[in-house]
């Protein structure tokens, strides 16, 4: 057969791209969070019985995108409703073009106008970034009733998620049992090292986290740097503004960090306003 009688090659035309396997993307997309990220609220309140509704902040929604799309993956855009609730508009680029899906969020029942918007906005991208499959697993959890203090309003102890809902951990790898030396050494003595504090003196949940603002809150009272409930309010509205729940006992990880941060601007404006005092006087 000549060359001139073979059928010509198929030519992907000019300006088009080869399509990707979506599944890797559709797998990170929709991977359930770290525990440290999940959260809960109540839904149906019984007594002292609730039903505990697991969700992610829209700070979580916002790394999941980056990671899977990165930061010029994918955009946003909002629009505010009469009725207070709020549209978004999520954008993801895919294969070259961008994918449009949006929701509607409202607000939440916070005393401050401000920060009811705010919860409309970070409800409706969560919402939207659902019909991606971000976070939609946590619809799928079997429902989990707790006890619950209807009088504080929060949970008796923060709910976790079953393994079921929980990321895939690698199995851990055996340790080599160490082989002894005919005459064991004795290892050197080191000196004692001070104390530093990190991460490990955070607290452990929302709860601990809650008592200890309120504790340490009482002490600042007595010298006369605050009023009761001031350093709780500080705390609870600089996460509220990053993006955390206005319910402290529900916070955990990065949250905790930030509320330690917090009491530390709040004690130093405090002993600052109170040396204000003492020139003018």
């Amino acid at each position: 057969m000549r060359d001139s009688d073979k059928a010509p090659a198929e030519e992907m035309p000019a300006g088009v791209a080869e399509e990707v396997d979506l599944g890797p993307l559709v797998e990170l997309l929709g991977a359930p969070f770290d525990e440290s990220e999940i959260k809960f609220k109540p839904g149906v309140v019984a007594g002292n019985r609730a039903l505990a509704l697991p969700y992610v902040d829209a700070r979580a929604i916002q790394d999941r995108l980056d990671e899977a799309l990165g930061v010029a993956g994918w955009q946003d855009e909002y629009e505010c409703l009469p009725d207070g609730s709020v549209v978004c508009r999520l954008r993801l680029k895919i294969n070259g073009e961008w994918i449009t899906k949006m929701d509607v969020g409202g607000q939440s029942e916070q005393p401050d106008e401000g920060d009811r918007r705010k919860a409309a906005f970070s409800d409706a991208l969560k919402r939207a970034a659902v019909k991606f499959g971000i976070g939609r697993y946590l619809y799928r959890q079997e429902a989990q009733w707790v006890d619950y203090d209807p009088q504080k309003k929060k949970f008796v102890k923060p709910p976790r998620l079953p393994a079921a809902g929980l990321p895939k951990r690698p199995p851990a790898r055996a340790v080599p049992t160490p082989k002894l030396a005919a005459e064991p050494v004795a290892a050197p003595v080191k000196a004692a090292e001070p104390k530093r504090r990190g991460k490990k003196d955070l607290p452990a949940n929302g709860k601990e986290l809650y008592d200890r603002l309120t504790t340490y809150e009482g002490q600042l009272a007595a010298q006369g740097l605050c009023k009761p409930g001031e350093l709780v309010k500080h705390v609870s509205k600089a996460g509220v503004a990053a993006g955390y729940d206005a319910d402290l006992t529900a916070w955990s990880g990065p949250a905790i960090t930030l509320a330690a941060e917090e009491t530390k601007t709040f004690e130093a404006q405090c002993r600052a306003r109170k040396g204000e005092r003492k020139e003018v006087a």
